[in-house]
C-alpha cells in the first residue's frame, strides 16, 4: 500500500506545525507550505517524522500561486489524499478607528487568505481526489479536507470583523462541499477552536487583557495546539463518513453555541 500524503497550508509554525508533526507521527508524508518564513518552515521540517516530506511556498491571496503549489504537490506525489486548509491571517480593524482603505485592505488581505485561497484549493483537491481510487479498506474514502475555522465564526470578532466573517464563510463552504462531494466519497470537516496558546497569541495572553480571556475558559487555561492539532488528525484518518459536514467545536466550553 502507498504512503498517503497530505497538504498541510500555514504549516511552518503555531497549530500548522503541530497537525503536521501529529500526521508525520501517524506515517503520511507532509506537503509542508508556508507564506514567506522559509527559516520557520525547514524548522518544521526537521521534526516531522519519518522521510520523503518537502516545504513549499506560496501565497494563498494569489489564485495562480495556489493552483501552482497544488500542482507541484501533485506532480511529486501523484496524489493528495488529505488537505488541511489551516493558513490564516488575523488583521485588527475595529469598524470605528478604521479608516476607509485600510478597512478595503483588511477584508481583502483577510478574506482573500482565509476564504478564497481555502475555497480554490478546496476545488483543486475535489477535482484530483474525484479521480482516485479509494484508499485502503474503503472507510477512508478518496480524500479528505479539514478546514480549520474559529469559535469566531459564531460569537463575533469586533475588532477584527473580516476575520469572524471569513470564519463563518469557511464554515458554510465545508458544508457546501460535504454535500457536493459525500457521492464521489470525499468527506469535509470544519474544527473551530477558540484561543491557543501559539505562540501568535503569547503577547496577548501575557498582557493586560490575558486574565479577561482566560476567565472566558471554565478549566481556568486556553486550549494548547496539541489538543485542536488531536481532533484535525482524527477528521483527518479517523473520523467516520457520516461525520462529513461537522464542525467541531474546540474551544473549552468558552463559547456554547446552540
Amino acid at each position: 500500500m502507498r504512503t498517503m500524503n497530505a497538504l498541510v497550508t500555514g504549516a511552518s509554525r503555531g497549530i500548522g506545525r503541530v497537525i503536521a508533526t501529529q500526521l508525520a507521527a501517524r506515517g503520511m508524508r507532509i506537503a509542508l507550505h508556508y507564506r514567506s518564513n522559509r527559516q520557520a518552515a525547514e524548522m518544521t521540517l526537521a521534526r516531522l517524522a519519518g522521510t520523503g516530506h518537502a516545504i513549499f511556498a506560496a501565497d494563498l491571496d494569489d489564485p495562480a500561486a495556489t493552483a501552482r503549489l497544488w500542482n507541484q504537490v501533485v506532480e511529486r506525489w501523484g496524489a493528495v489524499d488529505v488537505l488541511v486548509n489551516n493558513a490564516g491571517i488575523y488583521l485588527e480593524h475595529a469598524p470605528l478607528s478604521t479608516d476607509y482603505a485600510s478597512w478595503q485592505s483588511a477584508w481583502q488581505l483577510t478574506l482573500g487568505t482565509n476564504l478564497v485561497g481555502a475555497a480554490n484549493l478546496s476545488l483543486l483537491a475535489a477535482r484530483s481526489m474525484a479521480g482516485q481510487p479509494e484508499f485502503g479498506d474503503l472507510r477512508f474514502g478518496r480524500g479528505r479536507i479539514v478546514n480549520m475555522s474559529s469559535r469566531g465564526a459564531f460569537r463575533g470578532e469586533p475588532d477584527a470583523p473580516a476575520y469572524g466573517a471569513s470564519k463563518a464563510a469557511l464554515n458554510s463552504l465545508g458544508q457546501s462541499m460535504a454535500k457536493a462531494l459525500a457521492p464521489q466519497r470525499i468527506f469535509v470537516y470544519c474544527v473551530a477552536p477558540g484561543f491557543v496558546e501559539t505562540d501568535m497569541a503569547a503577547a496577548l495572553l501575557a498582557g493586560p487583557a490575558g486574565p479577561g480571556i482566560v476567565a472566558q475558559y471554565p478549566m481556568g487555561r486556553v486550549s494548547s495546539p496539541e489538543e485542536v492539532a488531536q481532533v484535525a488528525a482524527f477528521c483527518a484518518l479517523d473520523a467516520p463518513a457520516a461525520m462529513t459536514g461537522s464542525i467541531i467545536d474546540v474551544n473549552g466550553a468558552s463559547y456554547l453555541r446552540t
